[in-house]
């Protein structure tokens, strides 16, 4: 499956913190947890992201039982969506390290 465009790192992140199922604010917290405070992803920027994987069906409504905290969870196309942008960014980081070290030379 080929993507159309590839994930910005803030949709990265979303995508990777929803391979389990989480309610929005689990979400940041877990990007802000992972990255040591590097990364903060807040409200707005979220749910806009949110509203526009749902769109994209890589995510869907996991439960919505708890009106205030609506849990979402990866589809399948969300995780050949993220699976596809992880190796491509393997790629990257391959080449980068590849030229460091040709550079110490």
């Amino acid at each position: 499956m080929k993507q159309l465009e590839q994930l910005t790192d803030s949709v990265f992140y979303i995508m990777a913190a929803l391979t389990k199922p989480r309610h929005g604010y689990a979400v940041m917290n877990v990007i802000e947890e992972a990255t040591k405070g590097a990364v903060k992803i807040g409200p707005a920027s979220m749910y806009t992201i949110i509203k526009k994987l749902l769109k994209q069906e890589l995510i869907y409504l996991y439960d919505e039982s708890d009106s205030r905290r609506k849990t979402y969870f990866l589809t399948d196309k969300g995780r050949e969506v993220l699976t596809e942008d992880i190796e491509r960014r393997k790629v990257m980081i391959q080449i980068a390290v590849d030229g460091l070290k040709e550079g110490k030379k």
